[in-house]
């Protein structure tokens, strides 16, 4: 079996604890990028949908701020945006390399569309629940509690799983720029070494780490939906 693969992806047989070592980073830096954006971005999205015009707790001056903060940041492309907050990367992590360095921009460029995602699935709830809430003396918290997010889970599923799989591809381009993981092994053993097996297998683990997700996400939705 050893020598099929050594015939089959020599480069890659030859360099295969830092493969390993590559996918164990690409891991942690989605599963705790991952984590802080779902905890922070479902926090804005709430903000975002209390606060927006009809909202239980109206505040124009609020959702202008944020949802403009928001904006200003989902509008600027993913690798741009590592070198604009390069000062705060060093700054928090002490290094723009590396998946310490990764973190950082992972986060900041994640949060954004996770919170408009947020908004959206938390829209699609059915405003006449909220207003029985209302009418029973409910408070703010217990709505966003009981209705809003209960009620929003199959779609806040939805949205989480849109959201890590565009994470994994932001986790790949800082990887290009010396950030670790898969997209940092593929490009510098792989593509600028001309090791197309290296290149290869690194396409085929992100495709099945991205159906994983997929599958999981499709089967909780399945089972949270009523």
């Amino acid at each position: 079996m050893m020598e099929f693969l050594n015939s089959l992806m020599p480069n890659l047989m030859e360099n295969f604890p830092e493969f390993l070592k590559a996918i164990q980073e690409t891991m942690i830096m989605l599963s705790v990028s991952g984590l802080v954006s779902f905890f922070f971005g479902t926090a804005f999205g709430v903000l975002l949908i209390v606060t927006r015009r009809g909202g239980i707790l109206e505040n124009k001056l609020i959702y202008g701020i944020f949802a403009k903060v928001i904006d200003f940041f989902r509008s600027i492309p993913f690798i741009i945006l590592v070198a604009f907050i390069d000062p705060l990367t060093r700054m928090l992590a002490g290094t723009s390399i590396g998946v310490k360095g990764a973190l950082v921009p992972l986060i900041v460029g994640t949060i954004p569309y996770f919170a408009r995602q947020i908004e959206s699935a938390l829209a699609e709830v059915d405003h006449g629940l909220i207003e029985a809430s209302q009418a029973m003396g409910s408070s703010p918290w217990e709505i966003i509690t009981r209705v809003y997010l209960r009620e929003s889970i199959p779609a806040i599923i939805r949205a989480s799983t849109i959201t890590l799989i565009s994470l994994l591809g932001f986790i790949t381009m800082v990887g290009s720029i010396g950030g670790g993981g898969i997209g940092d092994f593929a490009i510098r053993r792989g593509y600028n070494s001309f090791n197309h097996d290296i290149t290869n297998a690194s396409v085929i683990v992100l495709l099945i780490i991205t159906v994983i997700i997929q599958g999981v996400g499709n089967y909780l939705i399945k089972k949270k939906t009523h």
